[in-house]
This record gives C-alpha cells, sequence and structure tokens, in this order.
C-alpha cells in the first residue's frame, strides 16, 4: 500500500507542474482574447481556442529539435543524482542527466545496478533527465554501483557513449573504494561487460548465475570495476549479446581470467587484470549425413567444422546392416569441399539394396570437443567415377615473385584423391636452366602435398615444380596425360625488417613465449620462446606489429584460453605499449619490453 501511494504522488507531482503551464498559457492568451470584441474578433477567439486545443494536447510529447548538420558527438553524463559517493543515501532512486536526447530503449537495456536487485525498475522520464526508481528497499551499510554502459545511443543519429559511467553511493557511512583494472584486447571491447562474482561456498558459474558486480569496458577495451568489498573475485569478460547478464555458450564470446582477486581491507586497486575473448563452443559434433556422388566417392558431412586429423581411413568403416558386412575406405581427403565436409572412397561395389550406414570411431572439432563411435545411415549412387583429378589450388598462387629462399613451402590440392607413392614419382623442382633442386615432398591427405625445398636457393631467381598429372590417377583410373608448371620466382632478401630488445621482469620458469603479431590483413605471426633478457626477431615481413607474450603453462605452444565451467585459468599474458612499424631494410632495436607488475 505503501508503494502504491508514492507511486500516487510521483504522477500527481509529474501532473501539477505540466498542468500549470499549461494554465499559465491559456490564461495569457485569454487576456489576448479578451480585448477583440467584434464579430470577427470572435471567430479569430474561436479559432485560437481550437488551436490553443492543440498545441496543449501535444505539448507533453518533447521531442529533440530537428534540422541542422549532421550530430557525430556521442552523448554525455552530465549530472548525476546522489552526487558520486555520496553515503548514508535513504531515497529509493537515482537521476541522470544527458548532454542531449538520447534513445530510452538504449538507456533503460544499458543501466547496471551492482550489488545485484531484484524486481523491476521504474523509469521516469523529462526531456534529457531520467529519474530510475528501485523495485525495492537497498541492503544497508553497502555500497553500490551504478554503471551506464556504452550502449546508450543519441536520439537523432544513434551515436553510443564513448565510454562506460559509473555512479557510486552507500547506503552506509562509508563507500567501498576497492577496484580492479584491466583491458580487452579486442575489435569489439565496447560490446563486451566485465562479470564480477565474489566467491564463497557456492561454486561460480556464469551460465547460470548472474554477476555480483558489473561493468562495461570502452572503445579502447579499458575497464574498471569500483566499489568493491575486501574479499576474492572472480572476473569473465563476456559479450553479453542479449544483455541478460548470463553467459550464453552458443552466441557470447568469453574472456577467462588468468587467476582469482584477491582484494584486503588494505587492498584499493588491483591492475592488470586484462582478457582475450574466444568462442567457447562445448557441443561436440555430430556426423549428418553420408552421400555418395557416385559409385566411389562418400561425401561427408558434419554438424561443425572439423579437426582435420580425423580425416584417417582408419577413422571410419562402412556396415551393411542387411548382411553384417564391414568394409573400409581406401583414401581419405578434404578435397574442394565446404567447412563441414570431406570425401571417403570405396573399391566396393555397394548393391542398391544395401542398407549401408557409415560409422566413426571419432569425430572432433577444432575446439577439441570429441564425440566417439558415431554413425549415419549412407545414400547410395550406383554411378561410375568418371572425372578425371583436378589441382584446384596452390599456395602461394603460380607466379608469385616473393617466394622466400630460405624454407619456404608450397602446397597443392587436388579435388580427389590419389596413390601418394606413385604421386611422389611425379614432382620435380629445377631452376630455369634444368638443374634440379632437392626438396622432401609431404602429404597432407590423399589429395594435398607440400613441397619443401632442403637447400637454399638463389636469391631473385625463376624456378619451376613440374607435377606429371599422369602419375595422380585417382581410384578409378582417371588422370590427365600432361604435365603442370608452377612458377616462382625468389625474393632479393633485402627488404625483411626485424626487431630487437630487452625482457624486464620475465618469469621464465613459466615458459615464456614471445609472439609479434601482424596488424593487416595477412596478420602475419612470428613467436619464440625466450629463455633469457635478450630477443631478437629476424627476417621479418615488413609491417605493422603488436607485440605480446604468453606463460606457456601447459607447454602446448600455443596461447590457451582456459575454461569458464569447469573453471579452468587462462594462461597469463602481456603486451608492449605501442604498436611497431617494422620498415623494409631496417631493425628496430632497443625495444624494451616490461612485464606489468598485478597489484
Amino acid at each position: 500500500m505503501v508503494r502504491i501511494s508514492r507511486q500516487v504522488i510521483r504522477l500527481v507531482e509529474k501532473a501539477k507542474f505540466k498542468i500549470q503551464e499549461r494554465l499559465d498559457f491559456a490564461l495569457t492568451l485569454e487576456l489576448a482574447l479578451c480585448k477583440m470584441n467584434t464579430n470577427h474578433n470572435i471567430r479569430i477567439k474561436n479559432f485560437l481556442i481550437v488551436l490553443i486545443s492543440l498545441l496543449l494536447s501535444t505539448c507533453a510529447n518533447q521531442l529533440p529539435p530537428g534540422g541542422g548538420e549532421l550530430d557525430t558527438i556521442p552523448p554525455e553524463i552530465i549530472e548525476v543524482s546522489p552526487a558520486n559517493g555520496t553515503t548514508n543515501y535513504i531515497e529509493d532512486y537515482f537521476e541522470i542527466g544527458f548532454s542531449e536526447y538520447v534513445d530510452k530503449r538504449s538507456v533503460q537495456d544499458a543501466i547496471f545496478i551492482s550489488p545485484a536487485i531484484e524486481g523491476e525498475k521504474e523509469y521516469d522520464w523529462s526531456g534529457k533527465y531520467l529519474r530510475v526508481y528501485f523495485p525495492g528497499k537497498l541492503r544497508e551499510n553497502t555500497t553500490y554501483i551504478i554503471t551506464v554502459g556504452t550502449d546508450v545511443a543519441d536520439y537523432n543519429n544513434k551515436n553510443r557513449m564513448s565510454q562506460a559511467y559509473t555512479l557510486t553511493f552507500s547506503t552506509g557511512n562509508e563507500i567501498d573504494r576497492r577496484v580492479i583494472t584491466g583491458k580487452i584486447y579486442d575489435a569489439k571491447s565496447e560490446d563486451v561487460m566485465l562479470f564480477a562474482y565474489q566467491l564463497n561456498d557456492t561454486t561460480v558459474n556464469p551460465l547460470k548465475h548472474k554477476p555480483d558486480y558489473i561493468s562495461q569496458a570502452g572503445k579502447n577495451g579499458d575497464y574498471k570495476l569500483m566499489g568493491l568489498a575486501a574479499g576474492t573475485y572472480r572476473v569473465f569478460a563476456v559479450e553479453d549479446k542479449y544483455r541478460d547478464l548470463l553467459f550464453q555458450p552458443e552466441q557470447d564470446r568469453i574472456g577467462i581470467p588468468f587467476n582469482d582477486v584477491v582484494l584486503s581491507y588494505m587492498d584499493t586497486l588491483y591492475t592488470g587484470l586484462d582478457f582475450f575473448l574466444t568462442s567457447a563452443d562445448t557441443t561436440s559434433p555430430r556426423l549428418i549425413s553420408a552421400v555418395m556422388t557416385d559409385a566411389m566417392h562418400v561425401l561427408v558431412n558434419l554438424s561443425e567444422e572439423f579437426d582435420s586429423t580425423i580425416i584417417l581411413n582408419d577413422n571410419f568403416h562402412f556396415i551393411d546392416s542387411t548382411s553384417g558386412k564391414v568394409t573400409l575406405s581406401i583414401h581419405a581427403y578434404k578435397g574442394n569441399t565446404k567447412a563441414t565436409e570431406f570425401v571417403l572412397v570405396v573399391s566396393e561395389k555397394f548393391p542398391a539394396s544395401s542398407n549401408l550406414f557409415l560409422i566413426a570411431d571419432t569425430v572432433k572439432d577444432r575446439k577439441g570437443n570429441i564425440y566417439r563411435q558415431d554413425y549415419t545411415s549412407v545414400t547410395i549412387n550406383k554411378q561410375p567415377d568418371t572425372s578425371k583429378p583436378k589441382l584446384f589450388k596452390t599456395i602461394p598462387v603460380t607466379g608469385a615473385k616473393n617466394a622466400d629462399f630460405l624454407n619456404q613451402k608450397f602446397y597443392f590440392f587436388f579435388d580427389d584423391a590419389f596413390n601418394r607413392e606413385i604421386a611422389k614419382t611425379g614432382i620435380a623442382v629445377k631452376d630455369t636452366t634444368g638443374r634440379e633442386v632437392k626438396f622432401n615432398s609431404l602429404f597432407l591427405d590423399d589429395a594435398s602435398f607440400v613441397v619443401a625445398p632442403i637447400q637454399k636457393l638463389e636469391t631473385q631467381k625463376d624456378y619451376i615444380i613440374s607435377v606429371d598429372f599422369s602419375k595422380f590417377k585417382d581410384a578409378a583410373g582417371n588422370y590427365y596425360d600432361s604435365t603442370y608448371k608452377y612458377k616462382f620466382k625468389t625474393i632479393n632478401g633485402l627488404d625483411f625488417t626485424g626487431v630487437t630488445g630487452t625482457i624486464v621482469n620475465a618469469a621464465f620458469s613459466k615458459n615464456p613465449i614471445l609472439v609479434l603479431e601482424g596488424t593487416g590483413k595477412d596478420k602475419k605471426t612470428y613467436r619464440q620462446p625466450i629463455t633469457k633478457n635478450n630477443f631478437s626477431f629476424e627476417r621479418i615481413d615488413p609491417g605493422k606489429y603488436f607485440l605480446w607474450c604468453f606463460y606457456d603453462t601447459d607447454s602446448s605452444k600455443t596461447y590457451s584460453y582456459g575454461s569458464a565451467n569447469p573453471f579452468l585459468p587462462s594462461e597469463e599474458f602481456f603486451f608492449y605499449g605501442d604498436t611497431l612499424s617494422l620498415k623494409p631494410r631496417w631493425t628496430v632495436t632497443d625495444v624494451n619490453f616490461v612485464f606489468g607488475k598485478r597489484k
């Protein structure tokens, strides 16, 4: 009953103000109209009365003015109540004033309260100002953090706030002033929420539990979690697309912390809790279909992109449920198929009456999720295979003029399988004078291979890789009776760049790996383990690069993102402050990479 009375009072006060405005306006016009006493004036008076009624009926809807130059300035919060840092706060609302008219829905979706409160908030708008009423009584002696995220957009051109805004107040005598800061290293950092959980006896699961404290990263990735009480915290960075304050693995990316943060009564600040985001796929792949495209080829389709290591003959077999006969494939390859597909080749002629199934011992996706002993029915096709194997892709492309004269690898991809041992005899590498070049050949699967020269090539010289197609017969005996000439030219070796420097404060016992990562479309990446304070990257392609390092605690040679549930911490990493611009024929020296101290 008390709640209803308070709502009525607020509505009455708001209505009184608007009614008084209208009455003052009407009285002013009425005085002017009373001076008119002719019939003509009476007609004008009646017209004005109608006009006044229309004005009064529409003046309640406040809209921003239109016209003018295109607005590119993001909205800002210019006024708040209570003032930041207020103690002993007893009201049931807070107020926000914006620098311009804003989209109301975007504001309401961008307001988060920590610690979390149950129930629906009430929103009372007046022009550029908003009053938000809490759904219930606030806790005693508690610091509250009101976060207004960067989803707030202005009315005219949907410019978003550039930084999240934080309002702090307390219902007690003091403000909890402990803070956790860090950075989100991601191109879409302004869409990332920070979920902080105060650890207790309950297992933290961001899939099921809403956070105790919330913040949002800005455009540059920086974030700040404020108003924290003493305790131990686990913080996740979540691209919370539904803004439901829960981690949804199917659509949200997540950043896992490398450790939990302990804030004692004497602590005020913990810095450097940084995050990379990753897609947390927890669903195992499944076989969707197996369709024979002819009498020898079976196109296999999975539910998602898979780990290429599963493409092995002994990982699959066919079984005819009618006769119980088991058949193995003779070739397995990726070929020119979609990302979720690969091909198996069989020599067995299956009767049209067969009730055929494909059995997979193991299917695994790129995130390592595994499904064992999966199966799917096979659609049989009796049409003979008459297509010849085609070379559909090479890396680099033929005619490339920037091949390295050291350790360059050349990739060849066919759309059908062949006998590897026979195919080896059909590959040769020579220069334009006919002089042979020694090389190794490595087969990626039954339809692709790599050519790697094992001797240093000459600079700025033309070479030819010959591929005798007659040695690349498919299982049905189809082949092209011709030789393919793949041409390339080596670089001069003078345009390389490099970077050298020193490492400060690294814990070498944690297996640090230094990474030089390109910022462009190619994103070439160079990495090296470091065991001492000095480092050197040589023979680097010119361009702009990030320099960062991670502790390879699991010795996998790659960065590990961790897991949200069950919780597995990520690997700790550090970024060098500046982007490195590496120019041709010039080595950048004296880079001083200081590993930041977490505190």
